[in-house]
C-alpha cells in the first residue's frame, strides 16, 4: 500500500530547497506519495521576525546553508532576486513584495494538479541554485515544463483565483501547526512532524516501521 506524507514548504526557505531533491528521490525509491503543502514564509507571516531575532541568526543561517550544500554537493548561491524583498542590513521586510505571492500561489495551483513537489523542486533549483534573474526570460516556463506543467496556465489561475489559493495556503499553515510545528521544511507522516532537512532519514526510519516498501 502506498504510504502518504505531507511536506510543508516555502520558496524563501533555503533548507526547503536543500531537502526537496531528497523528497523527490524518496518518491522514486519507495512506494510513497508526498503531498506538497505550500506556506508563505515567516517574512510574510511575521514581518518583524528577523528584526526581533538575535543579530547573529541571519549570518549563522547563511554560513550553515552553504556548509550543508557543500557537504551534500548541492549547488547553492544567494538568490537573485530574493523571493522576499528585504533590507539585509536592517533585516526589515519591504511592504511591496513582487515575487513571493505569485510564486506561492502558482505552487498551490501546481499542488492542485498533483505536481506541487515537482514544481517546488524545479523552481527552487532556479532560485537557490545560482540562476541569476530566475524570474526573467523563460526560466520559470522551462522549469514548469520540466515539472509537467504549463506556466501561463498556472499564472492565470494564480491571478484569477488569488483569494481561494490564499485560503488553501493558510489552511496548509494551520495544518502544519496542528501537526506540532510551525517552520519549514516539515515532513508530516502519520501525524508526526519531522522538521528540517536533517530529519529526512529519521522520517524514513519511522515510515519503514509502518511498512514503507521499495518500488
Amino acid at each position: 500500500m502506498t504510504l502518504q506524507a505531507d511536506v510543508y514548504w516555502s520558496f524563501r526557505s533555503p533548507y526547503s530547497y536543500l531537502a526537496t531533491r531528497r523528497y523527490v528521490a524518496l518518491t522514486q525509491k519507495y512506494d510513497l506519495a508526498i503531498n506538497q503543502r505550500f506556506v508563505y514564509p515567516l517574512a510574510i507571516r511575521e514581518p518583524d521576525f528577523f528584526e526581533k531575532n538575535h543579530p547573529n541568526w541571519l549570518a549563522y543561517t547563511f554560513r550553515d546553508i552553504f556548509r550543508v550544500a557543500q557537504f551534500m554537493d548541492i549547488p547553492m548561491a544567494p538568490p537573485n532576486p530574493d523571493p522576499i524583498v528585504q533590507d539585509i542590513a536592517t533585516r526589515k521586510i519591504a511592504e511591496e513584495q513582487p515575487h513571493i505571492f505569485l510564486l506561492t500561489r502558482m505552487g498551490q495551483a501546481a499542488a492542485r494538479r498533483g505536481k506541487g513537489l515537482e514544481f517546488a523542486d524545479e523552481v527552487s533549483r532556479l532560485i537557490w541554485g545560482g540562476v541569476q534573474g530566475w524570474n526573467e526570460g523563460d526560466h520559470l516556463e522551462q522549469a514548469a515544463a520540466r515539472a509537467g506543467l504549463d506556466l501561463p496556465e498556472l499564472k492565470a489561475e494564480a491571478e484569477a483565483h488569488s483569494e481561494a489559493l490564499d485560503s488553501e495556503i493558510a489552511a496548509n499553515q494551520n495544518a502544519l501547526e496542528a501537526a506540532g510545528h510551525w517552520g519549514v521544511p516539515t515532513l508530516v507522516f502519520d501525524g508526526e512532524p519531522f522538521f528540517g532537512q536533517d530529519r529526512i532519514e529519521l522520517a524514513v526510519w519511522r515510515m519503514e516501521q509502518k511498512g514503507l516498501a521499495k518500488r
